[in-house]
C-alpha cells in the first residue's frame, strides 16, 4: 500500500485507540493489510509529527497536533495549557513543570512558537529547561509563556 494512504490509516487508528508503542501501531496496520515494518513506522511517527501524550487508559499515547496555516494551532496551545503546571526562571533558564509524561509535548509547544530569543530546550518526562539568550529577555519570554496557560 502507499504511503499516503498508510499514514492516512495512522491517524484513524490514533483517533480511535490509545496506542503507546510504535510495535503496537504496527500490529494495528498489519491487521489492516498493511505490511509494515516498525522502522516504517517510526519514519511515518516522523512525517506525521506525532507526539505521545498522557493517555486516559495507558500511560501514553499517539497524538497528532494540528498542521493548519497558524504557527502554533488551537489543540497545540489547548495541549500546553492542560499539560503545563508552572513556568520559574532565574538568569537566563525557565524550567516549566508538566504533569508526568508531557515535557516533550510542552517543549514542541514552545518550538512552535519559534521565539528567536530562545537558543534551545530540553525536555524530559515532566519538565522543559529552556534557555534564553540573555537574562534581560528571560522574564518577557516567561511572561509569554505563562499566557498561554491562563
Amino acid at each position: 500500500m502507499h504511503r499516503n494512504a498508510r499514514q492516512q490509516k495512522i491517524l484513524e487508528i490514533i483517533a480511535t485507540k490509545e496506542i503507546d508503542t510504535q510495535e503496537e501501531l504496527c500490529s494495528e496496520l498489519n491487521k489492516l493489510n498493511f505490511n509494515v515494518t516498525q522502522a516504517t513506522i517510526s519514519r511515518d511517527i516522523k512525517d506525521l509529527k506525532l507526539y505521545k501524550v498522557s493517555g486516559t487508559h495507558k500511560k501514553y499515547k499517539y497524538a497528532c497536533l494540528d498542521n493548519d496555516d497558524d504557527a502554533v494551532s488551537g489543540r497545540m496551545k489547548n495541549l500546553f495549557r492542560e499539560c503545563v503546571q508552572t513556568v520559574h526562571y532565574a538568569n537566563n533558564i525557565i524550567v516549566i513543570k508538566t504533569m508526568r509524561g508531557n515535557g516533550a509535548t510542552a517543549g514542541t509547544f514552545v518550538d512552535s512558537l519559534q521565539i528567536k530569543e530562545i537558543i534551545g530546550s530540553v525536555a524530559g518526562d515532566d519538565t522543559l529547561l529552556i534557555v534564553v539568550d540573555s537574562n534581560d529577555n528571560t522574564p518577557r519570554i516567561a511572561d509569554r509563556l505563562r499566557e498561554y496557560i491562563v
